[in-house]
């Protein structure tokens, strides 16, 4: 069964495209009509292509990847800092930091500097200092935090980026295709779907549909580490079942030690008889 219901989607306004104008040819096969000059994005099509999405996301989860969403238009920040902070996935609501994927690296010692100084705060290095360079860094820090600190638990690339508007966070689905990171993205009638791996025809303007298309993608995801949960509930009960079946390796190891002088004894002993012998005849 469909994760979206035609009705629920045309409830909360996804159908709603862009002026013909505007729009982009290569949007012409998830058009439905045209209506006051205004293009009608096919349902239908939606609803398929944020199932795809939704599995997609829920397998790369499930084998304990990443995914970064971005969002930094004002409709799309609120809602994305909510959904995806329930599964625990990285996000950008403000500024997208050039070279964030190309550049990762140096991202990743700007979130060092952000721990670097909640240390100092907390073992008294900021007591010594002298009024303004607490106010300095204390500045810093919101600066950081601001701008990084939705991935800081992120320490390495993402395995996918989720984008919800293309024309506006253009850099970062740049800097995915660069490195091949797949990019699941909303598309308007007016974007271009071509540089976007899983595409998801909806009107990316209006709330209530930026809402109900991340609200379906957040519980794919849920679902995805639910299962990765019991899988490694499983793999540990199997592997403590097969701990007390075998015989621990210290005992193991204490037997052949113990077995091999004997052995080696035996050996000493037939040689002596054969000798004997010999020297008898």
């Amino acid at each position: 069964m469909s994760r979206l219901t035609f009705d629920q989607l045309l409830e909360a306004g996804v159908h709603f495209g862009h002026l013909r104008r505007k729009w982009n040819p290569a949007m012409a096969p998830y058009i439905f009509m045209e209506r006051n000059g205004i293009h009608i994005i096919d349902l239908h099509k939606t609803a398929v292509k944020v199932d795809e999405a939704a599995e997609a996301m829920k397998n790369i989860v499930k084998s304990g990847r990443k995914v970064l969403f971005v969002a930094t238009k004002k409709q799309a920040k609120d809602i994305v800092a909510e959904e995806v902070t329930k599964v625990g996935m990285p996000f950008v609501t403000e500024r997208w930091p050039g070279g964030m994927l190309t550049n990762f690296p140096t991202i990743r010692k700007a979130v060092k500097k952000m721990s670097q100084i909640d240390k100092m705060a907390t073992d008294g290095t900021m007591d010594n200092m002298s009024k303004r360079e607490k106010l300095q860094i204390s500045r810093q820090r919101e600066k950081l935090e601001k701008n990084l600190g939705s991935i800081a638990d992120m320490t390495r690339l993402p395995s996918a980026v989720f984008v919800v508007d293309v024309i506006k966070e253009k850099i970062a689905v740049a800097e995915a295709n660069r490195l091949g990171i797949p990019v699941f993205g909303i598309v308007d009638t007016n974007s271009n779907p071509n540089n976007i791996d899983f595409v998801i025809p909806a009107n990316d303007d209006a709330t209530k549909a930026i809402d109900i298309i991340l609200a379906a993608v957040c519980d794919a995801i849920k679902e995805g580490l639910e299962e990765r949960k019991v899988e490694k509930a499983d793999e540990n009960a199997a592997e403590e079942q097969a701990a007390t079946e075998a015989p621990a390796p210290k005992e193991r190891r204490q037997r052949i030690r113990k077995a091999a002088p004997k052995a080696e004894a035996e050996k000493v002993a037939e040689a002596k008889e054969e000798k004997a012998e010999e020297a008898a005849e």
